[in-house]
């Protein structure tokens, strides 16, 4: 199980918004999260607009491959775009920026 971090930056006007569309992520969205591998997904947003994400998947590669050819996923990257700083024409999920993991306690 590969665990993945990555980082993407929230506009500063546009934080508490970002907050309340997550606090009710379409049921469509979430199976299909689901349904390409994405596992013990998180999101973690801090005061600067530095947004940190967290998942396991077996493969991420593919994950992310699966996601982007689900319509739903095309539907919420378009709905959510304006939200993000620095990616330009890109989606967020291809602005990802992964990190590189470290330390793990296990």
């Amino acid at each position: 199980m590969q665990r993945i971090c990555f980082t993407l930056r929230v506009k500063q006007g546009r934080m508490a918004e970002y907050r309340r569309r997550h606090a009710s992520v379409w049921p469509s969205m979430l199976a299909a999260l689901r349904d390409a591998g994405w596992h013990n997904y998180s999101l973690f947003l801090g005061p600067d607009g530095l947004l940190v994400g967290y998942l396991e998947t077996d493969d991420f590669k593919q994950a992310r491959d699966q996601m982007k050819n689900m319509e739903v996923n095309k539907l919420w990257q378009e709905n959510m775009a304006e939200f993000f700083e620095e990616i330009g024409p890109a989606k967020a999920d291809d602005s990802m920026a992964q990190l590189d993991e470290i330390f793990h306690l296990e």
